[in-house]
């Protein structure tokens, strides 16, 4: 094959992040800023990785590749028992990238590697990194998905599915899976789990609340999602009455956020209590810090709502993605702080992955 080219949307959170990684609902859209995958032949034993919305370029070979994936289950598998994120992810920056080489030639299997087989890979994104966007889920739903194709293997997106799962694994640690089933299916989705598995369905919005939500970027948190998520069962650890107290509130507010979505009218009072319900329970988790929640408190003085998306952050003062409603879109005309913040005009509820074009 020539030429090969696959896109992937990010993804935003509306409601039930980190009560979703223990059992509960999450409510989840895609949108539509994209990134796309471009395969094309390399030179001969390896792989050309250009990344430049990172800067970063590298040549690797099959074996390099097949390493950096078994080194990265390893410290993976190490982090399991450890609990030590940092050591887990490390500094690579093209880690999710590498990882999702890895993941798809080890499904190949021996056969597709042949020596003179090259591959050169380049990703463009459009989705902002570490902020609660899917940037790490679409890169690896997209850059397994090229390579599979690029070896004329059938798309199947429960093989996708599972394999982006691992690549996942490897960034964030203990993630849901809802990242990368909403960017392969597209749309609103409600997910759960149940053990190990992933229960997911298609949600038939008809209120206009959805088109009413805005994002914004509150600036990107210092730390990485998975040392998020792992604070957060830190502390539900050391007082778990409290914490489930809090993610039984989430809940709540997610399956009542559902049925607003389903309703043909628009409750803008409904909407309102649901968020603000929602956001306060992330407070409470600790994810949210002082100068995001100081832009919320203005927000809601304003007669709006607001709350983050994603895995939040501990120290800030970036935390994110941020969605923000309110029942007058003029509403908010006057809330300095959120002047602050860049405003993404995203459609929520975009298509999934698609194979763009091949040669």
């Amino acid at each position: 094959m020539r030429a090969l080219s696959v896109s992937a949307p990010g993804k935003l959170i509306l409601m039930g992040e980190h009560a979703v990684v223990y059992g509960r609902p999450a409510l989840v859209a895609a949108i539509d800023l994209r990134l796309t995958a471009r395969l094309s032949r390399g030179s001969p034993g390896g792989v050309e990785l250009d990344l430049p919305g990172l800067r970063h370029e590298e040549h690797l070979s099959w074996g390099e590749v097949r390493a950096y994936a078994c080194a990265a289950r390893e410290r993976w598998e190490c982090f399991r028992s450890s609990g030590d994120f940092q050591e887990m992810r490390g500094e690579d920056p093209a880690h999710v990238a590498k990882a999702a080489l890895g993941e798809a030639v080890e499904e190949l299997g021996e056969p597709a590697l042949v020596p003179e087989t090259g591959l050169h890979l380049r990703i463009d994104s459009g989705l902002p990194i570490g902020s609660g966007f899917g940037s790490s889920a679409a890169t690896a739903v997209a850059v397994i998905a090229g390579v599979l194709a690029w070896h004329r293997t059938p798309i199947d997106f429960a093989q996708i599915e599972r394999l982006a799962l691992e690549v996942e694994r490897r960034q964030h640690g203990h993630p849901s899976g809802v990242d990368g089933a909403t960017i392969l299916r597209g749309g609103v989705l409600w997910a759960r789990k149940s053990g190990r598995e992933l229960a997911i369905e298609p949600v038939n919005v008809r209120s206009p609340l959805l088109s009413r939500l805005r994002v914004y970027h509150t600036g990107m948190p210092p730390e990485a999602t998975g040392a998020v998520v792992a604070a957060v069962r830190g502390r539900k650890e050391q007082d778990p009455g409290r914490i489930e107290e809090v993610l039984d509130r989430i809940e709540a507010a997610t399956m009542a956020f559902r049925a607003e979505l389903e309703r043909e009218e628009e409750d803008r009072d409904r909407a309102l209590h649901l968020i603000r319900s929602a956001q306060a329970g992330l407070e409470e988790l600790g994810v949210v810090p002082g100068e995001v929640r100081a832009a919320v408190r203005e927000i809601e003085a304003a007669g709006g709502a607001a709350k983050i998306s994603g895995a939040g952050s501990l120290a800030g003062p970036g935390a994110g993605s941020l969605l923000v409603y309110h029942p007058d879109p003029g509403g908010l005309l006057d809330c300095a702080m959120l002047k602050t913040f860049p405003f993404y005009a995203v459609h929520l509820g975009a298509p999934g992955f698609r194979q763009e074009a091949a040669g």
